[in-house]
């Protein structure tokens, strides 16, 4: 009786080595010449789906896996968005650093489940250091527990049930909250991501349950506006339980005043939490550590390494003070669990962290780059975006025919303005299709914000490859075809 299987899916020492040295020698082209390609190619879903030939249907025999692999690099190189250009400033999608994609690989053949131990050994013990060394990054102690998401609203819907077990009456978890005699109220700025909104539909809060607090002229929470708020809904019978921070809006990049949220938390025994999804990790740079004065008191944080830590897409952190609360929420174990171990050592299984059971190793991408790169090292890539997100806005503010509207941490926002005496139309409207134009253009790829009421285009740095001669580049590139755009405007 033969001792090996014969699969289908399988593959031999040598065809696997063949294939994966081929993919390994496109990706390097790929990456070597990615400046070269355009950002995106702008085509279709019927374009693109004529290319995998969209209507066909399931396969009925297989086809060889380099004949797949042939076929489908050239489908992702060709026809994708890439995000990794130098001129890719959209969103808050970094450029992917390649010891990621390798980790990626490594991950995936060994397969772990970083849900519990005994199905991860040596993964639950990279993860955790992970959370440890991203604690010590953004500046907080590193006995704050935590566990890799799939990026920012997982991270802020993590701590965001942390927050209500925490903060609710006790009997919430058997009876529910609608039997709860008060409604749970939560607080964040107007600005704030649309995880909250999300979360309170989610969860049974429900989006009456958020005060939208007001902002001020730089974009961050009106402290006394929360004050005053909590007090009213404290003496109508509301139950407050939690106010959100914001370290790096993804409009304008603001970061709220911490440390006075904090102390208001505090007042009224709320928990506090900090979405720095996006800027946190700025907290490295010594110049900008009073910013995030106060990051040290939150309860809970989300922070994403697959934003400002180019860590390949997904991942994503929380963080939380006293990892208790992640127990006390998510914890649970059936009798067909077999995960406890009564040896000496304690155990941790990350699926008593939060809402997955089943867990890939998102940790091993981020874990290799924090070594490779270290401290100094991201202290140097995250300074110079911010150094090149000023240089765009001081660029801006130069040049006669452009508005420099807002700069922080590595996001500029600005806008195209010919003049009165040039263009007497709608500057807002101008600039909505300017950006849509820039997207499709392939040359440079922008996103919006609506600053003060104006439409602006959007520049968010947080891409290793972008050098000073792009951002001139942009310039150039925006004027010309606000020029085009302004004049054919004019003339309808």
């Amino acid at each position: 009786m033969s001792k090996v299987r014969e699969s289908s899916i399988e593959m031999g020492k040598e065809e696997f080595r063949r294939v994966g040295y081929k993919l390994i020698d496109d990706i390097s082209n790929f990456i070597e010449s990615i400046d070269e390609k355009p950002v995106t190619t702008n085509e279709t879903p019927g374009e693109l789906q004529n290319k995998i030939l969209g209507n066909a249907p399931l396969p009925e025999e297989g086809k060889s896996v380099s004949e797949l692999f042939s076929s489908t690099t050239d489908l992702l190189f060709q026809h994708s968005l890439l995000n990794g250009h130098p001129k890719f400033l959209g969103y808050i999608t970094s450029s992917a650093a390649p010891i990621g994609a390798l980790a990626d690989l490594l991950a995936a053949s060994v397969n772990p489940n970083v849900g519990a131990q005994i199905l991860s050994p040596i993964a639950t013990e990279i993860e955790k250091q992970t959370i440890r060394w991203l604690s010590e990054f953004i500046g907080v102690s590193p006995v704050y527990g935590g566990l890799l998401v799939s990026g920012g609203n997982m991270a802020n819907f993590t701590a965001f049930l942390a927050a209500r077990t925490a903060k609710s009456p006790k009997a919430i978890k058997e009876d529910g909250i609608q039997n709860s005699p008060n409604r749970l109220t939560v607080y964040c700025s107007k600005t704030t991501h649309t995880w909250i909104e999300k979360a309170v539909i989610s969860f049974g809060l429900g989006t009456k349950s958020i005060r939208w607090i007001p902002t001020d002229d730089f974009n961050k929470m009106d402290n006394k506006a929360l004050e005053s708020t909590i007090e009213l809904d404290l003496k109508n019978h509301f139950i407050p339980i939690m106010v959100v921070g914001t370290a790096g809006d993804v409009s304008t990049g603001a970061v709220d005043d911490l440390i006075g949220i904090s102390a208001i938390c505090k007042k009224f025994d709320l928990w506090f939490h900090i979405d720095g999804a996006y800027g946190a990790p700025a907290a490295v740079i010594p110049k900008y550590k009073p910013l995030f004065e106060g990051i040290r008191e939150a309860d809970s944080i989300a922070l994403d390494p697959h934003k400002w830590l180019y860590a390949p897409l997904e991942a994503g952190c929380t963080l939380i003070k006293n990892p208790q609360h992640l127990l006390d929420t998510y914890s649970s174990h059936p009798e067909y669990y077999n995960f406890d171990r009564s040896g000496k050592e304690k155990t941790q299984n990350f699926y008593e962290y939060g809402l997955q059971n089943s867990r890939g190793f998102r940790a091993l991408k981020v874990w290799l780059s924090l070594q490779q790169v270290g401290r100094s090292g991201y202290e140097k890539l995250i300074g110079e975006d911010i150094e090149l997100s000023e240089m765009l806005f001081e660029l801006a503010k130069k040049h006669p025919e452009l508005e420099a509207v807002s700069q922080s941490l590595s996001i500029t926002t600005f806008r195209y303005n010919p003049g009165s005496t040039e263009y007497s139309g709608n500057l807002n409207m101008l600039n909505e299709n300017l950006l849509n134009e820039l997207q499709t253009g392939g040359q440079v790829f922008l996103s919006n914000a609506i600053v003060n009421d104006k439409y602006c285009l959007r520049a968010c740095i947080v891409n290793f490859r972008t050098s000073q001669s792009d951002i001139e580049e942009i310039i150039e590139l925006v004027v010309k075809l606000g020029r085009k755009i302004s004049l054919r405007i004019s003339q309808t």
